[in-house]
């Protein structure tokens, strides 16, 4: 199989035949995997129940120098209930995700029988991406931003939206602050690229990370890509690359918590899936530029350059229109599902 047959093997709608219930519900899991998730860690195990499936952390998966805290490892898991929420509907359940704080904590979705309905943000699953690339830097309509604003506020999680210059040059500030002590750290670089798939054949044997096509690097063996990675990740053109897509959009938004813990974590993650499949349904781009609060230094400055008086800003993403990208992989369900007799 090579990478676009691969592609096209998992970023499809499913063709709908199921020979009962556990493969219906097997094929909601496979929805949830089309989430995002940091350096595309795929960092969650599913175990499917009576009439239930839950979403929980596979710690195994952590990227502990970019998330000590593991706020991103849970952001992920939101994200992918979500997507398992919104596909459950359309197969004939209502989903509803509650958080678990039993040991490492876990989204249990529990489902009920219902009118099956075929959402936007359903139909939009598999072409989502994160879009990493300079954007057409028009406006969004205010419709437009309204519904993204609905789509990503939850509970104890609002949106900010921003789209003025000034406040997109605030948030620029702070992305190259991050940055540049994320390029200066070497265990940041080392973690960064252990998850960096440098050929096609790699993202195929290993179904997860970064692979070079999605953010418009050459495809070549790992021992070249790590020389190559080594030689050219320097603060100032990376620096100029952000500025550059950031001054692109059409704006950005801060996921905002009211409360600094895992249950809220994993609403941010709903929250901004959401987001992403609204922008998705209306033509919209995204991509995270994370650097402000992954930097524990530099988050309480931020929040306080924004005017955030209280809450944890969780997630930062530049939104507008652009080109797609290549997409990255996922892995089989038999990697992340738990099955009965284990």
């Amino acid at each position: 199989m090579n990478y676009l047959e691969a592609i096209d093997r998992i970023w499809r709608h499913s063709d709908g035949a199921f020979r009962d219930e556990r493969t219906r519900l097997k094929e909601l899991v496979r929805y949830a995997t089309l989430a995002p998730s940091g350096h595309n860690t795929q960092c969650w195990r599913f175990r499917i129940g009576n009439r239930s499936v839950e979403v929980l952390p596979d710690l195994s998966r952590r990227t502990p120098v970019v998330d000590p805290d593991d706020h991103h490892l849970y952001v992920s898991l939101g994200c992918a209930a979500e997507n398992l929420v919104q596909a459950a509907r359309a197969f004939g359940y209502q989903g509803h995700a509650g958080f678990t704080p039993a040991d490492d904590g876990a989204i249990r979705i529990a489902l009920e029988h219902a009118t099956a309905e075929r959402s936007p943000m359903f139909q939009a699953i598999p072409h989502r991406q994160c879009t990493r690339t300079d954007y057409d830097g028009k406006p969004l309509t205010g419709e437009e931003l309204q519904l993204l604003e609905a789509a990503g506020t939850g509970d104890g999680v609002a949106l900010v939206l921003l789209t003025t210059r000034d406040a997109m040059e605030t948030v620029l500030e702070y992305v190259v602050q991050g940055n540049t002590m994320q390029v200066g750290n070497p265990a940041f670089v080392r973690e960064l690229e252990h998850w960096i798939r440098f050929s096609d054949s790699e993202a195929i044997r290993t179904g997860d990370g970064l692979p070079a096509r999605a953010t418009g690097n050459p495809r070549v063996p790992r021992w070249l890509g790590r020389r190559l990675f080594r030689a050219s990740f320097r603060a100032k053109p990376e620096n100029d690359k952000y500025a550059r897509q950031i001054r692109s959009s059409a704006g950005i938004g801060v996921f905002v918590s009211c409360m600094d813990d895992k249950a809220h974590w994993m609403e941010a993650g709903r929250c901004y899936e959401r987001f992403a499949l609204q922008a998705t349904a209306l033509g919209i781009r995204n991509a995270f530029v994370n650097q402000p609060v992954e930097e524990s230094r530099l988050r309480p400055e931020f929040a306080k350059a924004l005017g955030l008086s209280e809450g944890r800003p969780d997630l930062v993403v530049r939104f507008g229109r652009g080109k797609e990208m290549p997409r990255s992989l996922r892995r089989p369900l038999a990697a992340v599902l738990i099955e009965p007799n284990h």
